[in-house]
């Protein structure tokens, strides 16, 4: 060994000092730890089992995460943090470039990473020459949480927590292949009390002790596989970085409840994990929907604004595994007024055929008129009636806008049910500033309109032109004629606007698809007196028609023949979008 070689190695040690100092720093600077794991305290968080056994094989050098005993004399990059091993650490180096070479390592292995027992100074020495890999000795180490060769000394609290769960649910072997894992520390604890809370209400289900490996299972298939399978139907993990499906079935079931706190009713897990992405999603598609829509509300005065597109809907609010019944979760606004009932009646009759239930929304001025006896007086009412009719249903009380407030709650439900006192007027500045339109425009669901007593809905007629909205209601109309048995009329009117020859014979196609039978009646003149005479002619006792055609302004100053509907029918009109 000359002298000269001796002098260049402990050169080489000095300037990897120099660069374990720089990174120090550096770590100082963006949080980001560059200490060397601990051995004894990664296997005794991860509850591991040594195996008896060694054997030779070539290691790869980034993958060695800890040491034995030594992680203060060299930091995550095995760069020497302290100068009393500088002859040591040299030597080393003329050894490792010496061609009879050096003995292998000995190291522990996690998972992926490696952790140094023996030849702490080889690796570093390795590290800084460029080799990939090392030959060592290595002893596998056996938990139920493995390490990546990323891991950092934060994950270890995360891993540590992940392995006590496990072992206390057991729920990788009663699931082999469940990935339960989290990014964010405490929320073990969380998943344990739903597991909890779970077998609680299991236990009154069933008027038993359940045990609680059953209790986990049945957890694990019933309520977090499919607010998971909601997550990647939806693709929703693509709108948060860095998280996992267990952060959001934990984000999602904490907003869920809130807003059926909020709202009084239940709310499908994946219109919860929806409305989350939507309003809490860090991709810059979200970002940017939700600066554009709040400067569009602020900007745009709501006589004109408008609501989602055709078909939005139909889409987001009913996936396949709902499209048994169009129509479960029924909002009806209550008014103070005795002949606004009517709404309720007929939202009755709509729940008693689908199955469904009812919300009810009363909107008051101010937050002491919530608790005003006439308020409690038409939240009896409201029960009562729901009680009489066997329907399941509850009542919120909110301040506010009633054509907000309705728009706002109606994003929760399938149908908005309301009474029809004050359809939009004939002039057209006072259409424009109508509640009633406003509200139907801006509804994000169907709007059945109930101009007077309740009606049985025994004979529809679907007024179809072949428009976006025209085909929404003819979507509608299909789904009651088949579900219903409710006998079917189509009218079309072949010289008004888009409607032509073939707009007829295009719905009679679709509804033959779908097996259904129906009378098709094709008249010329004005559309809504078309529509208007012919319900009555064939003795039709619901209306169903699409929405708005034109811009809000464009259409209250050349009048439209939904409001036209709106102002003279007696039947219900079930307006669609």
């Amino acid at each position: 060994m000359s002298q000269h070689s001796l002098y260049t190695a402990v050169e080489d040690f000095r300037r990897a000092r120099r660069r374990a100092s720089l990174q120090h720093i550096m770590s100082r600077l963006t949080g980001r730890s560059d200490e060397l794991l601990s051995y004894e305290d990664a296997r005794r968080k991860l509850r591991g089992m040594e195996s008896a056994n060694q054997h030779l094989e070539e290691v790869p050098l980034d993958a060695i995460v800890g040491t034995v005993g030594r992680y203060s004399d060299f930091n995550r990059s095995f760069l020497p943090r302290r100068d009393i091993n500088e002859q040591r650490w040299a030597r080393v180096k003329l050894q490792m470039t010496d061609l009879a070479g050096v003995p292998p390592i000995e190291v522990y292995r996690i998972g992926q990473a490696y952790f140094v027992k023996d030849g702490h100074h080889r690796v570093s020495v390795a590290r800084q020459l460029g080799t990939e890999y090392i030959e060592a000795y290595v002893t596998d180490v056996h938990t139920k949480v493995p390490l990546s060769r990323d891991v950092r000394p934060d994950d270890l609290i995360l891993k540590a927590e992940y392995a006590a769960f496990l072992a206390e649910t057991g729920i990788d072997e009663l699931r082999p292949g469940a990935d339960l894992t989290v990014t964010v520390p405490g929320q073990y604890r969380l998943l344990k009390e739903h597991i909890a809370v779970h077998r609680y209400f299991m236990g009154l289900d069933q008027k038993r002790d359940i045990p609680y490996a059953k209790a986990v299972t049945h957890w694990y298939d019933e309520v977090y596989i499919p607010v998971v399978r909601a997550i990647r139907e939806r693709g929703i993990l693509r709108d948060f970085p860095d998280r996992t499906e267990t952060d959001l079935y934990l984000w999602i079931s904490e907003h869920r409840a809130a807003l059926e706190h909020e709202l009084g009713w239940q709310i499908e897990p994946a219109d919860a994990a929806t409305d989350l992405a939507a309003r809490s999603g860090r991709t810059l598609r979200r970002v940017i929907a939700r600066i554009t829509d709040r400067v569009m509300s602020l900007a745009t005065p709501d006589e004109l604004a408008d609501g989602p597109s055709p078909g939005t809907w139909r889409r987001e609010h009913l996936p396949a595994h709902r499209a048994e019944r169009l129509f479960l979760d029924i909002l009806v606004p209550i008014g103070s007024e005795r002949a606004g009932w009517s709404a309720l009646d007929q939202a009755l009759e709509m729940a008693r055929r689908e199955g469904g239930s009812l919300h009810g929304l009363h909107v008051v001025r101010s937050v002491a008129a919530q608790d005003s006896p006439a308020t409690q007086a038409i939240k009896d009412e409201f029960d009562r009636r729901c009680a009489a009719a066997g329907i399941p249903g509850s009542l919120t009380v909110e301040t506010g806008r009633i054509s907000y407030r309705i728009c706002e709650q109606a994003r929760w439900a399938d149908l908005v049910v309301t009474n029809l006192a004050y359809p939009p007027p004939p002039r057209w500045l006072a259409r424009l500033g109508s509640g009633f339109r406003t509200m139907v425009r801006r509804c994000p669901r169907p709007v059945l309109a109930v101009p007077g007593t309740c009606s049985s809905m025994s004979r529809a007629l679907l007024a179809y032109d072949g428009s976006p909205k025209a085909e929404e209601a003819l979507f509608v109309a299909t789904y009651l004629a088949g579900h219903w048995a409710t006998p079917l009329v189509v009218v079309t009117v072949p010289e008004h606007g888009r409607t032509t020859s073939t707009t007829c014979t295009r719905a009679e196609r679709y509804l033959q698809d779908h097996g259904v039978q129906a009378t098709f009646v094709s008249q010329t003149g004005n559309v809504a007196e078309v529509i208007l005479h012919t319900a009555e002619e064939q003795h039709c006792d619901l209306l169903i028609m699409g929405g708005y055609g034109f811009t809000p302004l464009l259409e209250a100053m050349l009048g439209s023949s939904v409001d036209q509907v709106l102002r003279e029918s007696h039947q219900p009109i079930l307006i669609c979008r």
